[in-house]
């Protein structure tokens, strides 16, 4: 019943992170431009969002783990 609990607080730690970053953002190289051996490249900026209720699922889940491992214990 200990990773019940485990569980419930990595679930909680992840929600809460959801809540506060609200996406995962990274970076990718495309080529604008290219002539003959000379290439442009630029860097653009990606974002990936998250909605909120991604973040409050997963601390619901792990509240509701918490108290199911703490009653089994």
């Amino acid at each position: 019943m200990r990773t019940y609990i485990i569980i419930g607080v990595i679930l909680i730690i992840l929600g809460i992170v959801s809540f506060v970053y609200e996406g995962i953002t990274f970076k990718t190289k495309e080529k604008v431009l290219e002539v003959g051996p000379i290439e442009a490249t630029a860097e653009k900026t990606k974002r990936i969002p998250l909605p909120p209720i991604v973040g409050g699922l997963a601390l619901a889940g792990g509240i509701a783990l918490l108290v199911i491992g703490a009653k089994r214990s």
